[in-house]
């Protein structure tokens, strides 16, 4: 298909269903479900067409159909009056949708050993990517952590669709007592994995970034930040990334992301503008730096 830009659609709701302690919510919209791709987001008009709450809600992109002519599935808890609003949709009620946003996880070009690692509700995107990796011929094994059992999504469909799954639990009440991180290692080095993706709250994925760089595996992570726009415009969702050519930059996790390489991601510092970042005041950067920076402005 040519045009594999977002859309923005009044989207039918099919379902809310309760799964655990998050709410699964399904619309009616084809012209995101044909551009979807694993990784990727949509973002959703919050209380109404009158509602005072000006700013949308970004969410995961879980799951993907045919039916109905494309419907997708995004999983979300309930936070505070947005979410509640989503909560209370029925079936037939509209929902205004931007997808899909953001750029995908990356595929390897052959079949390879991959661990899929992911954290509460950050889980979600990681059962579509599983999907695509098994289409390639990819081994795909799970280590899925939360607080609490009721917080481990989908323990049953991570068992039927990889080879293994390991789970961790903050109080022990399912799986092993600890982090993910906690069991990575060792999930690492048994089923010989050659790539880590994983989803989850920003210290998880600092934390697992670490423990793949330990184990010499390359790492793709798809970063949680707060998003008002989604879009690019508002710049709120800015995190501290290293390029190919070493110069750090403030980049939109947004559009930017949410997927990137995980030694890229400045996790120390994200929240800041570290005094070495492209733009920041008195960035000098070497030499080298600023010529391949004037070079890429020219072209």
């Amino acid at each position: 298909m040519s045009d594999t830009g977002p859309v923005q659609v009044r989207c039918p709701v099919l379902n809310v269903r309760r799964v655990d302690a998050y709410y699964a919510i399904t619309v009616v919209a084809p012209g995101i479900a044909e551009r979807f791709r694993s990784g990727q987001f949509v973002s959703v008009a919050i209380g109404g067409d009158h509602s005072s709450t000006l700013l949308r809600r970004p969410f995961a992109i879980h799951d993907v159909k045919p039916d109905y002519g494309g419907t997708v599935e995004f999983l979300f808890s309930v936070r505070g009056t947005g979410t509640a609003w989503l909560a209370e949709r029925r079936s037939r009620d509209l929902l205004d949708v931007v997808g899909p946003l953001g750029r995908p996880f990356p595929l390897p070009r052959e079949p390879v050993n991959c661990v899929l690692v992911g954290g509460g509700s950050g889980s979600a995107p990681l059962f579509p990517l599983a999907q695509s990796l098994r289409r390639r011929g990819c081994r795909v094994d799970f280590v899925l952590g939360a607080a609490s059992a009721d917080r481990v999504f989908s323990a049953i469909t991570a068992r039927r669709i990889a080879e293994t799954a390991a789970f961790t639990t903050d109080d022990g009440s399912f799986g092993t007592r600890g982090r993910v991180t906690d069991v990575l290692g060792r999930v690492i080095e048994e089923c010989r994995s050659d790539a880590v993706y994983a989803c989850g709250p920003m210290p998880m994925l600092r934390a697992v970034t670490a423990v793949a760089g330990s184990h010499g595996v390359p790492v793709q992570v798809a970063v949680e930040e707060t998003m008002a726009c989604g879009t690019g415009i508002c710049m709120t969702c800015v995190i501290p990334v290293v390029g190919q050519d070493g110069i750090t930059r403030m980049v939109r996790s947004c559009v930017d992301g949410p997927v990137f390489r995980g030694e890229q991601v400045r996790f120390d510092d994200v929240g800041t503008i570290p005094f070495d970042a492209l733009g920041a005041p008195g960035w000098k950067g070497s030499s080298a730096a600023r010529a391949a920076e004037s070079a890429r402005d020219i072209a």
